[in-house]
């Protein structure tokens, strides 16, 4: 079930006696971890005395089961959070460090056993944030999954997607009383990498700074959290299209007085001119095209960002690209010598990039 599926569950049933938390986004794996233990401890004696907590990388499993099992003197009810759930796979499934000593295999059967009759009034939460839903990660989290295949309540927490994040951070905008556009959002869901948790944090950040009534926009955005320097590459890149000398050097030293890692920002040019090459070898003539196709590849895009790549390729022709992509591989390289200057060694890049086109 998803995050939201599990907080209607609680609201409509009594909570199952174990539940299997999967996936790395922690944000919201939080707040359903929070409406649990509210669900069921109501009070905070009851949460001080009913809540215990486990690591599975020093706790057996068979330990935590016989402490299910074992009836509190103080409290009726009790829920045991248990992460590191991994941890308790063999290790020739797990792929652990060999530091790490391997569980006994009849763990999972042990769990079984006392989920066939489990202790009224004990909830367990078993954890694993380690494995992602995507790549390599796949087939690790659908061990963790078998592992523990006697738990039939699973909630899953894959890492948002950008269109998710965006529907996240409008929602959370509207409960803090923040009137924000599609440009602010998409500034917003992009500079955070679409992680909930830094996108609520930013967004009580704003809120805070929106509170005399002053207006939330991209320009605000862009001063307010550090990540949305995608915005100040992205206007180096209309600057340098255009051939604008004068332009993209004023970028360059807006990125020097927000004492922004000029590497780094170097780093997120190549990112815009790859992809654009990218886009280009593939004939794509449309945002929505880029978008669609990046996202097959397993590439997260979009709508602003897809906007961003068409912008450069329309304004670049292919051997451009190509040229622009040579000169930022020398001036990485530049910028790697031994105390380099990196304000001149990027001058130097858009002197090159904007020579013959003004």
């Amino acid at each position: 079930m998803t995050p939201q599926q599990f907080i209607q569950h609680l609201k409509q049933r009594e909570p199952a006696a174990a539940y299997l938390f999967l996936g790395p986004e922690p944000y919201r794996r939080n707040e359903c971890r929070r409406a649990l233990i509210e669900r069921v401890l109501a009070g905070p004696e009851e949460r001080e005395e009913g809540l215990t907590r486990f690591d599975l990388e020093e706790t057996a499993l068979e330990s935590v089961i016989e402490d299910a099992r074992s009836p509190s003197l103080f409290t009726a009810k009790r829920v045991l959070i248990v992460s590191n759930a991994e941890a308790a796979l063999p290790r020739a499934k797990a792929a652990e460090s060999d530091e790490q000593q391997a569980p006994k295999r009849g763990s999972n059967e042990a769990l079984a056993r006392y989920l066939n009759d489990p202790t009224p009034g004990v909830v367990l939460v078993f954890e694993s944030s380690r494995y992602d839903f995507q790549g390599e990660d796949k087939k690790k989290l659908e061990r963790v999954r078998a592992f523990y295949s006697a738990i039939p309540a699973v909630v899953e927490f894959p890492h948002l997607t950008p269109q998710d994040a965006r529907r996240f951070a409008a929602d959370h905008a509207r409960r803090a009383g923040l009137n924000l556009g599609p440009e602010e959002l998409d500034l917003l869901v992009e500079a955070l990498g679409a992680e909930a948790a830094r996108i609520v944090a930013e967004i009580e950040k704003l809120r805070l700074w929106a509170a005399g009534g002053r207006n939330v926009d991209a320009e605000v955005i862009s001063k307010l959290v550090p990540e949305a320097r995608d915005a100040t590459i992205f206007a180096l890149v209309n600057a340098l299209g255009r051939g604008d000398r004068a332009a993209s050097l004023d970028v360059l030293d807006t990125l020097v007085r927000q004492s922004e890692y000029l590497p780094l920002a170097l780093s997120f040019l190549g990112t815009q001119f790859r992809l654009a090459m990218a886009a280009k070898e593939a004939g794509l003539r449309t945002p929505q095209q880029i978008m669609s196709h990046f996202l097959k590849l397993g590439v997260q895009m979009w709508p602003a960002r897809a906007e961003q790549v068409y912008q450069t390729l329309s304004k670049f022709s292919k051997a451009q690209i190509a040229t622009a992509l040579k000169h930022i591989y020398g001036t990485d390289r530049s910028l790697r010598d031994v105390f380099p200057d990196a304000r001149i060694v990027m001058e130097g890049l858009i002197l090159d990039l904007t020579a013959g086109r003004q």
